[in-house]
């Protein structure tokens, strides 16, 4: 029978979660979702989404918002969407997991709203974190997210597995923060693109879940759709004593054929370093030499668990934060923070000198503690550093350990090397100025063959912060997006001056990747981009494209094989894949799938 094939880990979900009893990668398959999450930024959307459709929710009870964006709705905007989410949840009898609360995806793994084996999505990108106990968690848009929250399931289409074997033994100050640097160093930043990846090993095995979390928490940065670890004893003794239920364990196949299997060593490993710009630019600590920083900054979904900041207090005991440092630290939920409370470990950070904030995100949301300003040198245990993600200024990625070690040194070093004294630095920055351009109005007719003047962005890994920074994403009306296309992206801030209604972007590798915001699709809607034809695309980022009706294709080739030129006018059919260029040479591409041009010709998903 087919069902009796061998299976990887991400098959299984997704057959217990659907109505098939076989599928294959590539497949597109209704997937039934155990918890579905809007987070405070895309919650505001998502009630628009419903109520202008008039569509109802069809479990409550596995229907939440988290509020961990912005956890002192501190901005008006923010404190506005907020508002409207909580009435919202009120009248439907919703779940809200509050200001007060912390980081969604952590919530859902410590209070059980999805367990081994389950299915959850959110608005946050990060939400294949739940890959660290075996569950699948995908990060969706707006559309995605109404959709669910209206009909209990969502489209899917199914990844190939990927089998990653880690050996060998990390040195002595390895954590598990350097474990996923490494990992970054080895595979880039689309080397698991459209992947579910199963991680294996002796040292799995050894790993706990806060562990696997940092580790999880970064599948996004390697364009994964998820990576997988099966839990261990400890970690199912752990949530069923946080839960109440009877776990069961989901397993791939031991003879399962695997698209791809990669080994990655780890032997001797030493602490890691991703320098700004770019979080898979890592390099080993011993490489950095005496990089001065203006402030640190613990905290996020990778590194916020209760494991991570004692690790840092250990460090910080008896020690100050070096004289014009700021330490900035912000535990992943309240009970961790509370636990903190009880151990002494806040008093340790406010002894050290640092500032402790309330649970939730932080520095990757903006305008929380973790923000930086311009020429401002940050070393963060987060998981992302482009440009502009973290404020102004330069964000190097590490471990919390060595964070804290640098913090007290005044510049970047482990924890094995903080000097008996600190370095003081005296540092300069300067401010930039910033302008804003009227939008163009978005294009509404849905043509299976389009001609357009073309852009050539000959740029891979085109992440949504450069597409669309963080800045802006309280903006929720997207006639006002469009001024703000590529403003983070170098050489191409004024791309909405020079862009018109009609033209097509062509692009190179992985573009979209990053954060789950629409916003980085419907700004190109507003400028009235006609497609965006690339050779690869962020997964979230091509869900969201597909879902709001705007045309993204494919190509089967490199972007420096098409001999096109800037401003060279093509005609593109979407349903044959071909583009024809001005001398009538025709290229193929990869034309829409069926679920895309019936979406797109119906308008979007809603």
């Amino acid at each position: 029978m087919a069902n009796d094939k061998p299976r990887s880990l991400i098959e299984k979900i997704l057959i217990n979660h659907s109505d098939v009893d076989d599928l294959n990668p590539g497949d597109i398959v209704n997937v039934n979702i155990d918890a579905r999450v809007a987070r405070d930024f895309g919650g505001a959307n998502v009630v628009n989404n419903l109520e202008k459709h008039n569509l109802t929710i069809q479990d409550p009870h596995r229907t939440f918002f988290t509020f961990d964006c912005n956890p002192g709705g501190s901005d008006q905007k923010y404190a506005a969407n907020q508002q409207r989410c909580r009435i919202f949840a009120r009248n439907q009898k919703l779940k809200i997991f509050d200001i007060n609360q912390g980081i969604g995806t952590h919530l859902a793994i410590d209070l059980g709203l999805v367990s081994p084996g389950g299915t959850f999505v959110s608005t946050d990108s990060h939400a294949n974190i739940i890959g660290a106990i075996g569950a699948f968690g995908q990060g969706m848009g707006d559309v995605d997210i109404a959709s669910a929250w209206a009909h209990g399931s969502v489209w899917f289409k199914v990844p190939p597995s990927m089998k990653v074997t880690l050996t060998g033994k990390p040195g002595k100050f390895a954590t598990a923060k350097d474990i996923v640097l490494r990992l970054l160093q080895h595979f880039g930043a689309n080397g698991m693109l459209g992947y579910a990846v199963e991680y294996s090993g002796d040292i799995v095995d050894q790993l706990n879940l806060s562990d696997r979390i940092t580790i999880a928490s970064m599948a996004t940065e390697m364009g994964a759709i998820i990576t997988l670890f099966v839990p261990n004893a400890d970690i199912i003794r752990y949530l069923e004593e946080k839960t109440g239920k009877q776990l069961k364990i989901v397993n791939a196949d031991p003879e399962y054929a695997y698209q791809q299997e990669q080994t990655v060593d780890l032997g001797n490993l030493r602490p890691m370093i991703s320098r700004p710009g770019h979080p898979e630019d890592v390099v080993s600590i011993d490489e950095i030499s005496k990089v001065k920083i203006d402030s640190a900054f613990i905290g996020s979904c990778t590194n916020g668990r209760f494991e991570d900041l004692a690790k840092a207090a250990q460090i910080l005991t008896n020690r100050k934060v070096a004289p014009g440092v700021v330490l900035k630290i912000v535990p992943a939920t309240d009970k961790i923070w509370n636990k903190c409370l009880e151990k002494g470990i806040l008093e340790i950070f406010k002894k050290a000198g640092a500032l402790v904030g309330n649970a939730g995100c932080a520095g990757c949301a903006a305008g929380q503690i973790g923000q930086n300003g311009p020429g401002e040198v940050t070393i963060s245990t987060g998981n992302r550093n482009y440009a502009g993600k973290q404020g102004k200024g330069s964000v190097y990625l590490a471990s919390p350990a060595t964070v804290a070690a640098s913090a007290i040194a005044g510049y970047i070093v482990p924890e094995d090397k903080i000097p008996e004294k600190p370095e003081i630095f005296v540092s300069s920055a300067t401010l930039e100025s910033t302008h804003k351009i009227t939008p163009s109005g978005p294009q509404q007719e849905h043509p299976l063959e389009i001609t357009g003047r073309v852009w050539i962005i000959n740029k891979d890994n085109i992440d949504t912060d450069m597409i669309y920074h963080n800045k802006h994403l309280a903006i929720t009306e997207i006639s006002e997006m469009g001024q703000y296309a590529l403003g983070n992206l170098d050489g191409w801030q004024d791309f909405p001056q020079k862009s018109k209604p009609g033209d097509i972007i062509l692009t190179g590798k992985n573009f979209g990747a990053g954060s789950s915001r629409q916003q980085a699709v419907d700004c190109f809607k507003a400028l009235g981009i006609s497609a965006i034809i690339a050779e690869s695309f962020g997964a979230i980022y091509e869900r969201n494209a597909i879902n709001t009706g705007f045309p993204i294709l494919t190509l089967k080739t490199r972007l420096s094989e098409l001999n096109i030129n800037n401003g060279e006018q093509i005609k593109v059919n979407l349903e044959k894949g071909t583009v024809i260029k001005s001398d009538r040479t025709v290229i193929q591409i990869n034309p829409f799938n069926t679920v895309q041009k019936d979406i797109y010709l119906r308008g979007g998903l809603l």
